[in-house]
């Protein structure tokens, strides 16, 4: 039925549409990803100001009638998130974290976990110029997947259970596997095996480091497992900084 929703919501991106309106993707603890749209909001005395641009954090009022497209009646502003807009490399991990909830919770179930987490990713982006690293993108995109349900087998085969030996990585399977149920897998170095088991276990402001060529594999796993679990391609992280 139609009526008015208040929430806190992360803008995940930002479109222009028609000559003065937005229409916003976000994202709510208690809905999910919604999209809305803040009718004149690009007027030069629009009532929204900048507040409705990407990775704001805010406390909206929106209108829900009978379409998908809700409408936002008011926005306060509880964080702009301005120091990571100051360092590219930040702006641009904050872009990457938005359109990986994007992509890997499009629907408007709850799930104040994956909220939180993005809230706390952008967070980090303003304190600490480390956190755009890769090896801290990886963890958070690990998280998120932990967060969907989606956490990869990293303890024993995912295939057999086989404890010993775990030298590969398979999405369809769901894991690591052995030697033995390798052949669909690739391969999965030590280093590697013991990123994904850190980034798994640590708080995000204490994400582990890896060399290039093992934060290549688990970029790969993680990867895959969205692919193949989540049925969602992630994009990739800039070549140059893994």
């Amino acid at each position: 039925m139609p009526g008015s929703l208040r929430t806190e919501a992360i803008v995940l991106r930002s479109i222009r549409y028609g000559e003065a309106d937005r229409i916003l993707h976000l994202y709510t603890p208690e809905r999910g990803r919604l999209s809305a749209i803040a009718k004149g909001a690009r007027r030069t005395r629009s009532r929204f100001g900048a507040r409705l641009e990407p990775f704001f954090q805010l406390r909206a009022l929106l209108y829900e009638g009978r379409s998908d497209l809700l409408t936002v009646t008011s926005a306060e502003t509880l964080d702009a998130h301005g120091p990571l807009r100051e360092r590219a490399a930040s702006l641009d991990a904050a872009a990457r974290a938005c359109d990986a909830v994007s992509r890997l919770f499009e629907t408007d179930d709850p799930s104040p976990a994956v909220f939180h987490l993005l809230a706390n990713e952008l967070r980090l982006l303003d304190d600490d110029e480390a956190a755009s690293r890769p090896a801290h993108q990886l963890a958070f995109r690990l998280k998120l997947l932990v967060a969907g349900g989606f956490t990869p087998q990293l303890a024993t085969c995912a295939s057999c259970g086989e404890a010993e030996h775990l030298s590969g990585f398979s999405g369809a399977a769901g894991g690591v596997v052995c030697g033995a149920c390798e052949a669909s897998a690739f391969p999965l170095s030590e280093e590697a095996h013991a990123f994904l088991v850190a980034a798994l276990g640590r708080p995000l402001a204490e994400a582990p480091d890896a060399s290039p060529r093992a934060l290549r594999q688990a970029e790969r796993a993680i990867g895959e497992t969205a692919e193949h679990h989540a049925h969602v391609r992630l994009r990739p992280l800039p070549r140059a900084a893994a």
